[in-house]
Parts: C-alpha cells; structure tokens; sequence
C-alpha cells in the first residue's frame, strides 16, 4: 500500500455548521424548533436533517446517548459517501474515530467496523477505500484509531516504541481495552441512529486480527461476519515476545461462531503458516472461508480487498422475500 499524505489533525468543535447540502436545506427552512429537551422551543443549531444524526442535534442528541463524545461537522467526501469524526472520551482514555455513511439512505444501516494494521491509522488508504465502497453499497462505515497509534498520540511510535508500550500496559489489557472501545462505538452509532446495532461486521488483518478477535467476541449475536488474517498463534523474533497470547487468540476465536473469511499470506515473514492455520481451525463457526495467497506479510494482492467486501455484503445483506441472503 502506498504511504498516505499528511493529513490535518482532528480538532473537535461543537455544532460545526456542516456543507451538506441536506444541512444547508434544513438551516434554509430554520424557525421550527428542536423537539428534544437541550433546545426545545428553540432553533436547533446543528439541524435534524443530517445524515449522520438525523435523532437531533449536538448536545440535544444528549438527551439520547449516554456518551460523553463531540462531533465534528459532517463532509461530503461523494456524490455517495458523508464523513464524521467523534472523539469519545472513557474512563481509560479518549478514542479518536470516524463514521462514513451513505448520503441517500437514511439511518439506522448495516455498519461495517474498520480496524487498521499496525502502524496505521483510521484514515489510512485502505480504511478509507473500504468505506467509500461500503457506503456506495448502502451501509455504514466506522473506524477508530488503535491503542498508542493515531490520534489517541501527539506523534507517531515506531513499530518497536508502539509494541513496548503495549507490552507495558500488559497484552490482555490493552486487548480488553479495543473491545470495549468498539462497543461502545458501536453502541454510540446505534443510539444515535446511525447504525443498525444488530447487524455489524468486522474487519481487520494483522493488529487488526490481534485486537478483532476480542472485539469480536465482545459484539456477541450483533456479528453478522468477520474478516481476519495476517495473523496467527505463532510469530516471529522481530516481534516483541510480549505480544504473544495464542492462548488468548485461541480461546477468543473458539467462541466466535459467526462466519469469518480468513485472508493468508502463504510466505508471511512476521505469523508463519502453520500458525495462521490453527488459528483458522479454532474458529467455532460452521462458516468460514480461507483465502491464500503467495506471498509475504506486507502483500496484498490487488483483487483480494473485492473478495473481503463481497463476503461482508453477502452476510449484511438483508434476506429478501423469496430469496436467500446472497446478493
């Protein structure tokens, strides 16, 4: 993957006055108040038309969500796709995220989490692609950046000063600490009418195995399919050893029952072979596919990311009268 460009820091800002041509409308039609308690009988001053909180407005969509979050304003990035960041603030620290959703179809809708690789970010090029295509499609998309990477820093750490912070902090820690970020995520995105809470996928390859597999766990029967890989229960010396809990990843993959399609690097220099396939034998579900490919653990071939989003779509899609669940 291409390196992404800079990019301006995220700084959050309360009843942003968003572009969106559905929010200018709103405004334009401005003088009937906000139904909820924050403004009643008062203009709103973030409209109820927006596409992202289409439930009110910001703090009255406080009235709602049981979150302590700010939004920023809401982006146009297509003709398809409306982008917002949040920042949720937890007892264990703020989590930096952002939420893509399609512009003609309105909330709640299928939501696809998005974890990012090592080193990365939630708006590195892959996650962004993969958004842009999911909202195209007609659901939502939603990532936040990982434990010591992205905007939860002032700058970024180096694989070995990231890896030494994780193993600091302790590996099952920092592992119960990502799934309970992106529950409440995705809780915050369901009650805010965004996402539809029973009907999530996940992805994630590499560190974004690493944390989904108890992410996974954490989301129970509001997983509808995972996409793993780039992962296993055995790792190489440029790792550090501290990062290895196969026991962890095995008993987190055997109590994901939902399908999983499992992406492998056949020549992976950093999970070899033997244990990316025990942990795709661990995985409980009667559904799962693997996928491999030749090559080493920074390959991706440029086909593979279609394969991973057919998979999700398929298992997203509702079922439609008379037919099955494919699209």
């Amino acid at each position: 993957m291409p390196s992404s460009p800079p990019r301006a820091r995220f700084r959050p800002r309360r009843h942003a006055q968003s572009s969106h041509p559905r929010e200018r409308e709103a405004r334009a039609r401005a003088g009937r108040g906000c139904d909820s308690a924050g403004h009643r009988g008062r203009p709103c001053p973030v409209p109820v038309a927006s596409p992202i909180l289409s439930a009110g407005c910001r703090p009255c969509l406080g009235d709602r969500v049981s979150h302590d979050v700010t939004w920023s304003g809401i982006r146009q990035t297509s003709t398809h796709t409306a982008q917002r960041s949040f920042l949720i603030r937890r007892p264990s620290g703020t989590v930096p995220g952002t939420v893509w959703t399609p512009v003609r179809r309105p909330g709640p809708v299928p939501t696809v989490l998005l974890g990012h690789g090592g080193s990365g970010h939630r708006h590195s090029d892959r996650i962004v692609s993969m958004a842009a295509q999911f909202t195209s499609a007609g659901y939502a998309a939603a990532a936040i950046d990982g434990p010591y990477h992205g905007e939860r820093l002032r700058s970024p750490l180096t694989p070995a000063e990231y890896q030494a912070q994780i193993a600091a902090e302790g590996i099952g820690q920092v592992l119960d600490r990502i799934a309970d970020d992106w529950v409440t995520t995705s809780n915050l995105l369901a009650e805010a009418d965004v996402a539809d809470g029973t009907r999530l996928a996940y992805f994630g390859l590499s560190m974004g195995t690493r944390f989904g597999l108890a992410t996974a766990v954490a989301l129970g029967p509001a997983l509808r399919c995972a996409v793993f890989g780039k992962f296993g229960l055995r790792s190489a010396a440029a790792l550090n050893p501290a990062l290895h809990a196969p026991d962890r990843a095995l008993r987190d993959a055997s109590r994901i029952t939902a399908p999983v399609l499992f992406h492998l690097q056949w020549e992976d220099d950093l999970f070899p072979r033997a244990g990316q396939l025990d942990l795709f034998d661990a995985f409980a579900g009667a559904e799962k596919e693997l996928h491999a490919f030749t090559g080493r653990h920074g390959h991706t071939p440029r086909h593979a990311p279609g394969l991973w989003q057919s998979f999700i779509t398929r298992h997203l899609a509702p079922p439609r009268r008379g037919q099955s669940t494919s699209l």
